[in-house]
């Protein structure tokens, strides 16, 4: 599999550039003219990426992560999912490098093939960024109405929380 993945990319782009040849299609401006929109996108997404990443650390360091966690910790004890999976169930859709730094203290403290660790693991490949991907996508696409989006994402991400614990209780034991 290693051989055809290290083929795939550089068979595209060769395939891309005989079709732009086949076309007659001056592929250095097209190149260049894609990147340069793609700059114009990237520095119109910067403060609001800025202002998302000042606001997660301003949550965290502020410690109403932690007082959140302990409010909600008896509620969760009860459908079993574990305390130690909180803070990361709750950061997930705000922030990708927070709750993999929380995902990385989950597993050295209650090690990989604890509950909570696979609980984590599982929580962590089955939720989204919500709030960071509709930002960037949304943001570069100026749509102003996210309508259903940020409702229906957050239903998927709490579906996730509630099915992580259950998924890994029955496949692996809790």
């Amino acid at each position: 599999m290693t051989a055809i993945s290290a083929v795939v990319i550089p068979v595209a782009i060769l395939g891309v550039f005989l079709y732009g040849l086949a076309k007659r299609v001056d592929i250095l401006d097209a190149f260049t003219e894609g990147a340069r929109e793609n700059l114009s996108t990237a520095v119109g997404l910067l403060p609001t990426l800025a202002l998302l990443m000042l606001g997660v650390g301003m949550f965290r360091a502020s410690g109403a992560l932690d007082a959140l966690t302990r409010a909600i910790a008896p509620l969760t004890d009860k459908i079993g999912f574990p305390a130690e999976c909180l803070p990361l169930a709750l950061l997930r859709p705000v922030s990708g490098s927070g709750a993999l730094a929380l995902l990385d203290g989950v597993l050295k403290n209650s090690g990989a093939d604890s509950f909570a660790g696979r609980v984590a693991s599982v929580l962590m490949g089955s939720t989204e960024t919500t709030f960071y991907t509709i930002a960037v996508y949304f943001g570069a696409t100026k749509v102003k109405k996210t309508r259903h989006a940020l409702g229906s994402a957050l239903a998927g991400d709490l579906t996730a929380l509630l099915l992580s614990a259950v998924a890994v209780r029955g496949m692996m034991g809790g």
